[in-house]
């Protein structure tokens, strides 16, 4: 087998016959098995530079607009640490202010890029996928004591002292009962919860409390439960949330507020102990004096009674054998086939159940109610979660044209 010679021996050799006066360059080139604009450029760099000009040239391009003068980067950064919050955005900008005579100024994304090089920006967290959309239930229409209670935060106001006051309302939309009426420290979970509590020991338990959406009796995450509606529903109670913006689902506790307003509130008490005995005069005329014109002029205490429901340690949920189970942390997280998953803080410490569904997907329940999906692959984050689903508005009909008269 013949020894054969390396590219630049080849090349070499060509340009040594290419040089030989009246030699025909397009037959040599065939002879070569290369073109003839290949053949004269091997020949030119041969002429312009010996045989130093055959070899291997660098593939790097000769001008790269991306490569700056390292000072740039050194000033980035330290603006950088001079403001650990900015972006690159806000740093492009102060870069041209601090710099006006500087032909050019790194572009946005090359700064972001250095920043990122630098481990000095924070990713952004993945956004959250919808889960299934549920309808939202209708709002339930009561027929006896203790089917609906509502419940709300009358607006706060303050005291002759200057201290602020914030009742909690409690009421049977059945028989338009107040249940309670209690100034509470704070709008937080821990205070409802205290008064609830002795109510629903009193009182029993109801079959639906509706709420509005602020906290906190809703939340952010799956059906907009928080962690003491969550606690409702492991007593057994529907919670039903009335729509954004529309205090008209709950029109006739509102009722109540205005009236409670005018006559506890306008002008209020000296102070929040005397603002109390004061709700709790009105709260037992509300009840047993004041004839209400939904009840035929009857009172309330007249139409209410108790509930046969009593108050009882929530049991652990029960599942089929084939769902897995799991206790969310108290951070909100689980961890499913090695990995943490987020299910919400309104679940902390509750048992939830894994049912298995299609295409690698587990269905979480929180005893019967369906609150997100888990999937595999691209979901390693947290759980898809509930949302009900919107209804389109309807479009706004036209205003018909008059037709102009008829003409006589």
């Amino acid at each position: 087998m013949p020894w054969k010679k390396s590219a630049r021996q080849q090349r070499l050799h060509f340009v040594s016959r290419a040089v030989e006066p009246h030699v025909n360059m397009r037959a040599l080139c065939r002879e070569f098995s290369i073109s003839a604009p290949t053949g004269y450029q091997w020949l030119a760099r041969y002429r312009s530079r010996g045989a130093e000009g055959l070899g291997e040239l660098s593939r790097a391009p000769r001008r790269r607009p991306d490569k700056y003068r390292s000072w740039w980067h050194k000033e980035l950064i330290t603006l950088r640490r001079r403001h650990p919050s900015w972006g690159a955005k806000k740093l492009h900008v102060l870069l041209r202010q601090k710099h006006p005579r500087a032909q050019k100024v790194p572009a946005l994304r090359t700064l972001g890029r250095w920043l990122e090089g630098c481990a000095l920006t924070v990713p952004r967290p993945p956004r959250r996928r919808p889960g299934p959309p549920v309808p939202r239930p209708a709002l339930t229409r009561p027929e006896y004591c203790n089917d609906v209670w509502t419940i709300d935060f009358k607006g706060w106001f303050r005291t002759t002292d200057g201290q602020r006051c914030d009742p909690l309302t409690i009421r049977d939309l059945a028989s338009r009962y107040l249940l309670g009426v209690r100034i509470v420290a704070e709008q937080s979970e821990a205070c409802v919860r205290r008064i609830m509590t002795g109510i629903f020991r009193t009182r029993g338990l109801p079959r639906v409390i509706r709420v509005d959406n602020g906290t906190p009796f809703a939340g952010t995450g799956s059906r907009h439960l928080s962690s003491l509606s969550v606690w409702w529903v492991r007593l057994g109670i529907r919670v039903e949330f009335i729509r954004r913006a529309a205090p008209q689902d709950n029109a006739a506790h509102e009722q109540m507020h205005r009236v409670l307003k005018a006559e506890t509130a306008s002008p209020a008490a000296a102070n929040p102990r005397a603002q109390q005995r004061r709700l709790d005069r009105w709260r037992q005329e509300y009840n047993t004096v004041r004839p209400h014109e939904a009840l035929g002029g009857s009172v309330p205490a007249a139409r209410y009674v108790g509930s046969p429901h009593a108050l009882l340690i929530p049991s652990t949920p029960l599942y089929p054998e084939s769902w897995p189970t799991r206790r969310v942390r108290s951070n909100g997280w689980i961890k499913w086939e090695g990995i943490l998953r987020f299910i919400g803080r309104a679940f902390v410490r509750q048992l939830i159940g894994l049912e298995p569904a299609a295409n690698q997907s587990w269905n979480v329940y929180l005893e019967t109610l369906l609150i997100g999906t888990l999937h595999r692959g691209d979901d390693t984050g947290s759980m898809r979660a509930v949302g009900f689903h919107q209804p389109q508005r309807r479009p706004k009909k036209e205003p018909r044209k008059s037709s102009p008269p008829a003409k006589v």
